[in-house]
C-alpha cells in the first residue's frame, strides 16, 4: 500500500465527513470545490477538508482510491459519495439529508431546505 493510500484510508476512517478539495473549506481554490464546501458549510456540517493542491501524491492517490477522475470528492462515514455534480443533485433532491441522517451526521435541516427553496 502506498503512503498516500494509507493516509487517505486513515483520514476517511477517522472523520465522519471528509472533502478532498482544491484549497480549504475557508479558502476554496476552484469553483467546484467552493460549491461543495459552501453547501456543507451552509448546512453546518462538521467536515475535514484535505487540500489536494498541497500534496501531489494525495491529489493523484485520491483519484485512484475512489476510481473517480475529478476533485472535489466527498466521503461520508468512509464511503465515497461523489463529486460536485452528484453532491449538488443530492442536496437539491434531499438525498444528502437522508445520507446524513442515516449516518448520524449533524446538519442544519432548515439550511438544507433554504438551499432547495432558492433553487426551486
Amino acid at each position: 500500500m502506498t503512503e498516500a493510500k494509507a493516509q487517505i484510508e486513515k483520514t476517511v476512517s477517522e472523520n465522519d465527513v471528509v472533502l478532498y478539495m482544491k484549497g480549504t473549506k475557508m479558502a476554496p481554490q476552484c469553483g467546484f470545490s467552493q460549491r461543495v464546501a459552501g453547501v456543507l458549510n451552509y448546512m453546518g456540517v462538521d467536515f475535514a477538508d484535505v487540500n489536494v493542491l498541497a500534496d501531489e501524491e494525495i491529489r493523484q492517490g485520491i483519484k485512484e482510491y475512489s476510481d473517480w477522475p475529478t476533485i472535489p470528492q466527498l466521503y461520508v462515514k468512509g464511503e465515497f459519495v461523489g463529486g460536485c455534480d452528484i453532491v449538488t443533485e443530492m442536496t437539491l433532491s434531499g438525498e444528502l439529508d437522508q445520507l446524513f441522517e442515516k449516518n448520524g451526521v449533524a446538519y442544519n435541516k432548515d439550511a438544507a431546505d433554504k438551499i432547495r427553496e432558492a433553487n426551486a
